[in-house]
């Protein structure tokens, strides 16, 4: 991972990014913002397609043959997502509340949210367990401590343990890849970068990734994952301008 050059993109493009229409910079917000709720929920196996969700999302049509649940979890994501740039926008740091709030947002008309587990649970296929309440408590306790103490100067390996740690927790009975990807793109955001999106066909690669470091604590190939996304963005942003 090249950080510098990174930054090299990021600082370039705020140099230049009063230079573009307007309208072109929303459509493509508009059209990330779809793609990006459509792949997080499809990786924890939601049914609906990108066309499926645009309908629901934007016209607040139901689809015949889904359930209801995946409706609402299309719905609850995209909600779950302008909360977390509500958020920014008003320069709130990351915190447990806001976490909470971010999954009770994401668990709307389906269960309680915001609440944490108080029963084992188990990933199936993955070598890391996560752990029993009573050590999930503490590990989360350390978590939202480290959350506001660690001093990681780059912000990609920052959003890549944000949630790295956090799913590996696995506080919550459900949700806990959708809330940790967004809180990676919380940090990612409210430091000037992009949000990025994991497409559902590379949910192998992502998932191998995260569960190096669940397993033998090596962050280097999810972090790299990160930096390659952010850097298309910060490529097709820059490509606007023709730089």
């Amino acid at each position: 991972m090249d950080y510098q050059e990174l930054l090299r993109k990021k600082n370039l493009y705020e140099q230049i990014k009063d230079t573009l229409p307007e309208i072109t910079i929303k459509s493509y917000a508009q059209t990330f913002d779809l793609e990006y709720t459509h792949n997080s929920t499809a990786i924890e196996g939601n049914a609906l397609t990108l066309l499926e969700t645009k309908v629901v999302l934007e016209e607040g049509l139901s689809v015949g043959g889904k359930n209801l649940r995946e409706i609402y979890e299309v719905i609850n994501h995209n909600k779950a997502f302008q909360y977390v740039k509500t958020c920014i926008a008003k320069g709130l740091s990351l915190d447990e509340e806001i976490i909470k709030d971010i999954h009770a947002i994401l668990m709307e008309k389906i269960i309680i949210g915001g609440v944490y587990r108080n029963v084992d649970v188990y990933i199936s296929g993955a070598a890391h367990t996560p752990p029993s309440p009573n050590e999930m408590y503490r590990q989360v306790k350390t978590f939202y401590q480290d959350l506001s103490e660690k001093n990681i100067p780059n912000v990609i390996e920052l959003a890549a343990w944000t949630h790295a740690e956090f799913v590996k927790i696995h506080p919550f009975t459900d949700g806990n890849g959708r809330t940790s990807r967004l809180i990676m793109n919380y940090q990612l955001m409210a430091n000037g970068f992009f949000p990025i999106s994991v497409a559902k066909e590379n949910r192998l690669d992502y998932f191998n990734a995260l569960e190096a470091y669940a397993v033998n604590q090596n962050l280097i190939t999810f972090a790299d994952m990160i930096a390659s996304l952010e850097e298309q963005q910060l490529d097709r942003y820059l490509g606007m301008a023709k730089i």
